[in-house]
């Protein structure tokens, strides 16, 4: 086989591999999910498993990675305004609880910064917080938020409240994650005037003298 064919191979494996774990996590939780079983589904050994990856805080890395890709699509439907966006967002979460377990305990991880995780956890948090300031941008374009909205807090503010609601939903699965993110949303998205317990600071734009 060529150096080519090897490679080709290998980055393969490596996707088969990426796969059955965000299987394995999503159907038993990240306390239920041993490598070995990874290992299993992929039909190679435990050892051929971590050829592909450094460590095993690694391989959770990348699997959280792989999920990003994922839920992508559901972030990309066009024709879903921005909150039904995120709701749908939220959705497929709540159909794989085993991933939020995974993204909860990982989150916590990785504020080490030694942690191999943070360098991946800060830039998601980047991410994320973009796409809904655009999605915000999109609502003030068509008159639904307020247009002296500080966009950029809120998006932190979203993210925040939505961080916050999966993990009380992995403690409280009566808690309806896609009704709860409307609320957010709708609350965060408010004129300051309508939120005064927020402080002026945190949802509009702070006026120049």
């Amino acid at each position: 086989m060529s150096a080519q064919g090897s490679y080709a191979k290998g980055v393969a494996k490596r996707e088969e591999i990426l796969r059955a774990a965000l299987d394995v996590f999503a159907q038993e939780g990240y306390r239920g999910t041993s490598l070995r079983e990874i290992a299993r589904k992929t039909g190679i050994s435990l050892t051929g498993v971590m050829h592909y990856f450094d460590s095993k805080e690694h391989l959770l890395t990348e699997v959280l990675r792989k999920r990003d890709e994922v839920n992508a699509a559901y972030w990309d439907q066009a024709e879903l305004d921005p909150v039904e966006r995120l709701v749908a967002v939220m959705e497929h979460n709540a159909s794989v609880p085993g991933q939020i377990e995974l993204h909860a305990t990982l989150a916590a991880a990785a504020a080490d910064p030694a942690h191999p995780a943070h360098g991946y956890m800060a830039a998601r948090f980047v991410t994320v917080r973009g796409r809904i300031a655009d999605g915000i941008r999109e609502l003030q374009a068509d008159g639904r938020a307020p247009a002296d909205l500080d966009v950029e807090a809120t998006a932190m503010m979203i993210v925040a409240a939505l961080e916050g609601l999966q993990l009380q939903w992995l403690a409280d699965r009566s808690i309806d994650l896609a009704e709860q993110t409307r609320r957010a949303c709708a609350a965060f998205a408010q004129p300051a005037a309508a939120c005064p317990a927020a402080g002026p600071g945190l949802v509009r734009r702070p006026r120049r003298s």
